[in-house]
């Protein structure tokens, strides 16, 4: 960074601009602090062709619609907007933590990272994302209810997904494409004595509909199957560079620890999302965001004055009430508009 890179200072920085990112922003806007969203863009929300399991969001939202109503709300509250990608990261010797973004630099004294996680694609031909190929069961298993679905995969998560598919349909098959299976043998013989067809030969073509969505998939030995759509197993790649550079511990399958409010190991980081152990679904990773930002409040908030504070710096001055910037507090009085005021 050069001497000419600005520098902006906040009391929160959230790392992503994600659901679960985007709430924690909203609760640390909202709740007096200054707060930023440092977001480069993309993410598996943003992908979605239909929101789902979300109460008061319909499904003729996309992913893009719901994360675009989200940063307006950001916004009208006074929350800073970055589209910027956070490079490195250090905490320096007043305990403040500095992120060096591409277009600038970031100082806070909480760090929230809300960077999630990419979904192991398999070699193609595929069907198209949201039209046929998805990555979560819990999203999108009411879409295939009496349809014919394939689950793709070799691990024991793919195998007990297709196991948990004859929940909601009669027709499963499980496709190896090619890859030896790695799972148990007590899976084996669960699939062995369950209604699921495993294919071994590869894709070799992908027939859709005129709506877009997959209608058949053509395998190696010259065969074609009717599909609605399916399930691919093939992993988690996550996106906790910054979380291993601050010193955060990491598990054994790449997330990041956290409690029950989203603390790391590290004080004053956060981590909340897909990046975090649990449920990859909306509804948990806006109540782990809101979590993480009340106990942001909590950390950060000026009054109640601590008792040593006090006997230091004397009874609270009225002048010294109320303890939000004067810039959110402009803000949120422009916003309120009920009252007739």
């Amino acid at each position: 960074m050069s001497d000419e890179t600005p520098r902006h200072e906040y009391d929160v920085v959230v790392i992503g601009g994600g659901p679960a990112g985007m709430t924690a922003a909203l609760y640390g806007t909202r709740l007096g602090h200054k707060t930023a969203v440092v977001n480069s863009g993309g993410g598996r929300a943003a992908m979605m062709q239909e929101v789902h399991n979300l109460l008061g969001v319909t499904e003729d939202t996309s992913g893009m619609e719901f994360l675009s109503v989200g940063r307006e709300q950001l916004e009208e509250y006074g929350c800073d907007l970055h589209r910027d990608r956070v490079q490195s990261c250090s905490a320096t010797d007043d305990d403040t933590i500095r992120l060096a973004g591409n277009e600038a630099e970031y100082d806070a004294k909480r760090v929230v990272l809300a960077t999630g996680f990419n979904d192991v694609r398999p070699d193609p031909p595929l069907p198209r994302t949201g039209r046929g190929l998805h990555y979560c069961l819990h999203c999108d298993a009411h879409m295939f209810v009496d349809k014919s679905v394939y689950v793709m995969g070799h691990s024991e998560s793919a195998a007990h997904v297709a196991g948990i598919m004859l929940n909601f349909t009669d027709e499963v098959d499980l496709l190896l494409r090619g890859d030896d299976p790695t799972w148990s043998e007590e899976t084996a013989d669960m699939l062995d004595r369950h209604p699921i067809d495993v294919i071994d030969e590869d894709v070799s073509g992908v027939q859709n509909g005129e709506d877009g969505w997959l209608k058949a998939l053509e395998f190696e030995d010259g065969t074609v199957r009717e599909y609605k759509g399916g399930f691919a197993m093939y992993g988690a790649e996550y996106n906790n560079g910054l979380a291993r550079e601050l010193g955060c511990d990491i598990n054994d399958d790449g997330t990041v620890v956290v409690d029950d409010h989203g603390r790391t190991s590290v004080d004053g980081i956060y981590a909340v999302g897909d990046m975090t152990p649990g449920h990859n679904q909306l509804p948990v990773a806006l109540g782990q965001g809101a979590k993480a930002g009340i106990d942001i409040h909590f950390q950060l908030r000026d009054f109640p004055r601590d008792p040593d504070l006090l006997a230091e710096q004397g009874d609270v001055r009225s002048d010294e009430v109320p303890g939000i910037p004067d810039e959110l507090l402009e803000q949120a009085v422009d916003f309120h508009t009920y009252g007739g005021e």
